[in-house]
């Protein structure tokens, strides 16, 4: 019996359909081939693909496989050359289980290395069959860090801090600690390998439990001796309410016994002046003068508070010093001052200079998303000319935090990071995994890009 084309049609019909095995998208830095992280891919239905830390897409559209596709490229820095209709992107055919490769042409000076916080770091490798023993930490996102080496490892702090299971995550500050040079190269991929402070379901948890409604925040932490020469680590806190309101400020201390910052001393609660008095507050550094006294300088960007560096002292707001920073810094090649809002400073041997980056205020194309270097011979200053070094379009990247303590001293490769959030962006939509999360850069110091920041 000769069946008709419409039946055969039906019964194909209903047949189960296969899973569709992914293609993956390999994008990758023209030159270097290294993997790029945090670079989309959008189609013209408008599908976003964003890499993982190992600059991998796992394709999986099954409209797609076997066809023609253009991909719109958006990456932050890392971008593909315009077609003759202004569109940056590149043509591909997607075909399952196989590999297409990507190439980007970076256009600014800082290397992004990869994402160091929140969940599926390398989600799009393991949906390809990679990098299947990488674990979970159960955290999906968290606000700025603070960082100090304390008792021979690096101890790291994080802000709000966002988990799978709820919506309403950590509000009083996650933890967790690494070797102080955590990792072996500064090359993507980035394998960021974070011990957290966890509770009895050994979930993460927070580390700044102190009393009071609201979200707790940590600022200023550092470690210093006593008159006996043991180690503190200390902190500044702030309790929040309506949002970003501060209500009380404080010291704080680390808790060996209870794995836990506990006050010390209250600085300044709402209704005690109109505003909290100065307190140490931002990235801290220690300086030595030319009387051989050493400080600890607190600033964000550029120093505003010192004190001498001892745990006594820092208690002892008397012998607190307030500094004023500079307020505008030039511009590398002319053109209008700029205004550093966040960021830190070093000190760096391969340069024999203080380096600062920062975050601009109000800056162009992003109002907090331009990043820019700068050098001074004393972390007082004067500093710059400053040298852009990284941009977004419309996106946020604030709080950058210098980290001197990953490479030995005489490296010419400096490390930050900032976080990348949507928060003061105009609209912008947040970015799949990405948005709320710490991501780590990398400068090479001897890059002739960099030279107009060095002449001073």
């Amino acid at each position: 019996m000769k069946i008709s084309p419409a039946v055969v049609s039906l019964l194909a019909s209903a047949l189960p359909l296969a899973a569709v095995e992914p293609c993956r998208l390999e994008v990758v830095e023209r030159g270097s081939g290294w993997p790029v992280p945090l670079v989309e891919l959008r189609t013209t239905h408008g599908v976003r693909f964003v890499t993982d830390n190992a600059g991998v897409i796992a394709c999986d559209l099954p409209e797609l496989m076997g066809r023609e596709v253009w991909f719109d490229v958006i990456g932050h820095g890392y971008e593909r050359e315009k077609d003759g209709f202004g569109y940056r992107g590149v043509r591909l055919t997607p075909e399952p289980g196989q590999t297409r490769k990507v190439e980007v042409k970076r256009t600014i000076i800082a290397k992004r290395i990869g994402r160091l916080t929140g969940g599926g770091l390398f989600a799009e490798s393991q949906k390809t069959g990679r990098e299947l023993d990488w674990r979970e930490s159960g955290i999906v996102g968290c606000d700025s860090v603070q960082n100090a080496v304390y008792r021979g490892k690096l101890f790291w702090v994080w802000g709000d801090t966002t988990l799978a299971k709820y919506p309403l995550g950590i509000f009083n500050c996650s933890g967790a600690t690494t070797p102080v040079q955590p990792f072996k190269t500064f090359e993507p991929p980035l394998r960021p390998d974070f011990a957290y402070f966890c509770d009895a379901a050994h979930q993460p948890r927070g580390v700044a439990t102190l009393t009071g409604q609201g979200p707790k925040w940590l600022t200023a932490c550092v470690t210093l001796p006593d008159k006996g020469g043991q180690p503190h680590l200390v902190a500044s806190y702030t309790k929040i309410e309506n949002f970003l309101d501060v209500y009380e400020w404080g010291l704080c201390a680390w808790n060996d016994a209870t794995s836990n910052f506990e006050p010390l001393r209250t600085l300044w609660k709402k209704g005690d002046a109109a505003k909290p008095p100065p307190a140490p507050e931002g990235h801290p550094v220690f300086w030595k003068d030319a009387q051989g006294r050493e400080w600890v300088l607190f600033g964000n960007p550029l120093p505003r508070l010192r004190c001498p560096a001892t745990f006594e002292a820092w208690q002892d707001s008397a012998t607190w010093e307030v500094l004023k920073p500079q307020e505008k810094l030039d511009v590398a090649g002319g053109g209008k001052p700029i205004t550093p809002h966040t960021g830190s400073i070093a000190w760096n041997v391969f340069r024999q200079r203080w380096v600062t980056v920062f975050m601009e205020k109000f800056g162009k194309p992003s109002a907090f998303g331009e990043l820019w270097y700068a050098e001074a011979s004393a972390p007082t200053g004067p500093w710059g000319p400053a040298v852009k070094i990284l941009t977004h379009a419309n996106y946020t990247f604030y709080n950058p935090r210098l980290h001197p303590e990953f490479t030995p001293p005489e490296s010419p490769v400096l490390l930050f990071e900032g976080t990348y959030t949507a928060e003061f962006a105009d609209h912008a939509a947040p970015t799949p995994r990405h948005n709320y999360n710490q991501f780590l850069y990398r400068l090479d110091l001897d890059d002739p890009a960099l030279a107009p920041a060095q002449k001073r």
